[in-house]
C-alpha cells in the first residue's frame, strides 16, 4: 500500500451538489481514490456558488477547492436512456456518495433499496443535512440552518467578542464549518464501511455538528444550559493586542506557570492565593482585565514567538494572505499551486492529512464540465476488457 495514496485501486461514484458529500469525495481522492463526480447538463449546482475566481463566473472558488483531483461526467438521471452509463459506472465502483434528496432518489433510481440490488457490494453513502431517516429526513438545510441546528450557534460570539458586543445575535462561523464538519464524519463512516466489505451510510451533518458542543452536551447532566453570555474560559481566550489579536488557553498548572513568566512576573499573578487554581477561576474575569490591558501593549509576532519559547499555549488570529505566507505552513508544504485554465496558478490546501514525511499531491485541477466523458465508454464490456488486460 502506497503510504501517500492508501486508497489507490478505490473508485468513488460522486452525486453530489451540496459541500458536506462533495468534501468527503474530495478527502477520498487526495488519498488516492478515482473519484467521478456524475453531473447534470448543467453541472452541480457547487459550480455557480459565488465567489468566484475569474470574472467570467466559470470557476467557483467553492467548487475548484472541492473538484481538484476529480473526473466529471455529464448524465442526465432523468432521463432513463442515459441510466445505463451511470449503472455502468457503478458496476466498477467502489463507494456510491451522494446528496440527492429522500424524495427525489426513487425517480432517479438512487434509493438505496435499489442501488444495493443491483450493486450488492457498494458502499452506498448518503449525506444529507438531516440524515436519509427519521421525521427530518425530508427536511433541506443550508450551512447557517446547519451551525444553528446543531447547538454551535447558540454558543456564539462569547468570551471577548460576547464583552466587546453583548447585544449582538447569535453569530454563524465563517465559510462552511458545519458542512466540512459533515464532510470529515462522512468520510469516516464511508473508510469504515469500505473496510467492512460494503455496507449502507446515512450521515446527517447536524449529528456530526451536535458532537462538537459534546461539553455543552455533557453540562446538561448537572442542570447547566450553556449560553453565549456565560459560555468561555475563565481567563484567556481571545486576546487583543496592540496589532491583533491572539487565542490564549491555559489548562494545565505549568502553561499557568509560564503565562506569570511571559507577563513579567507581576505582582498581582504571584500573590500566594494565586497558585490554588480554583481561586484563579473564581476570579476569571478579573484576570482577563488584567491580561487583556498588558497584552494590548504587546505586539502580536513577539508575543507569540515568546509564548511558544516558555510553553504559553498562545497562537496569532491570521487572515488568508498570513496563513500563505506562514513559514511553518510552507515548512510543510501544506499549499499546491493549482492551475486552473482561465485564471492560472491558485494556492490549495493539498489535504489536512498526510501519510509520511511528504504532503500528498494534488492529482489534478478541478475538471470543465464532462472533461471525463470516455470513462462512460470504458464501461462497456469492450472497455472493461481492455483496462483488464
Amino acid at each position: 500500500m502506497s503510504t501517500d495514496k492508501p486508497l489507490a485501486g478505490i473508485t468513488v461514484v460522486e452525486r453530489a451538489d451540496g459541500v458536506a458529500a462533495a468534501y468527503a469525495g474530495r478527502l477520498l481522492a487526495a488519498m488516492g481514490a478515482e473519484v467521478v463526480m456524475v453531473e447534470p447538463p448543467s453541472g452541480t449546482a457547487l459550480r455557480r456558488e459565488p465567489p468566484f475566481l475569474d470574472g467570467e463566473d466559470r470557476w467557483s472558488a467553492l467548487f475548484s477547492y472541492l473538484s481538484v483531483g476529480k473526473k466529471s461526467v455529464v448524465i442526465d438521471l432523468e432521463d432513463t436512456g442515459e441510466r445505463a452509463g451511470f449503472a455502468a459506472l457503478l458496476d466498477r465502483a467502489d463507494v456510491l456518495l451522494l446528496d440527492t434528496p429522500v424524495d427525489a432518489r426513487p425517480a432517479l433510481g438512487l434509493d438505496a433499496e435499489s442501488v444495493r440490488r443491483a450493486h450488492p457490494r457498494l458502499v452506498y453513502g448518503s449525506v444529507l443535512p438531516f440524515g436519509a431517516v427519521g421525521p427530518k429526513a425530508g427536511w433541506s438545510g443550508d450551512e447557517i440552518n446547519l451551525i444553528h441546528a446543531s447547538g454551535e450557534g447558540f454558543l456564539l460570539p462569547n468570551g471577548l467578542s460576547a464583552d466587546l458586543f453583548p447585544d449582538r445575535p447569535p453569530l454563524k462561523i465563517a465559510g462552511r464549518f458545519a458542512e466540512i464538519q459533515g464532510g470529515v464524519t462522512a468520510l469516516l463512516a464511508v473508510l469504515s464501511a469500505l473496510w467492512a466489505g460494503g455496507g449502507e451510510v446515512d450521515l446527517s451533518v447536524q449529528d456530526a455538528n451536535v458532537a462538537i458542543g459534546a461539553f455543552a452536551i455533557q453540562r446538561l447532566g448537572d442542570g447547566s444550559v450553556e449560553h453565549r453570555h456565560q459560555r468561555s474560559f475563565r481567563y484567556g481566550g481571545v486576546i487583543e493586542c496592540a496589532d491583533g489579536f491572539v487565542e490564549l488557553l491555559t489548562l494545565e498548572e505549568r502553561q499557568w506557570t509560564a503565562l506569570v513568566e511571559l507577563m513579567g512576573r507581576p505582582a498581582w499573578a504571584l500573590a500566594p492565593e494565586m497558585s490554588d487554581p480554583a481561586v484563579r477561576s473564581a476570579r476569571g474575569p478579573d484576570l482577563n482585565a488584567r491580561i487583556r490591558a498588558w497584552a494590548r501593549g504587546e505586539a502580536v509576532a513577539d508575543l507569540v514567538a515568546r509564548a511558544q519559547r516558555l510553553g504559553v499555549p498562545m497562537a496569532p488570529y491570521n487572515t488568508p494572505a498570513d496563513v500563505l505566507a506562514d513559514p511553518h505552513e510552507a515548512a510543510r508544504n501544506l499549499f499546491a499551486d493549482v492551475r486552473i485554465d482561465g485564471v492560472g496558478p491558485v494556492p490549495v490546501l493539498t489535504a489536512p492529512f498526510r501519510f509520511g514525511p511528504d504532503p500528498l499531491p494534488v492529482a489534478a485541477p478541478p475538471p470543465v464540465l464532462g472533461a471525463d466523458q470516455d470513462l462512460l465508454d470504458m464501461t462497456r464490456p469492450e472497455g472493461r476488457r481492455r483496462v483488464t488486460a
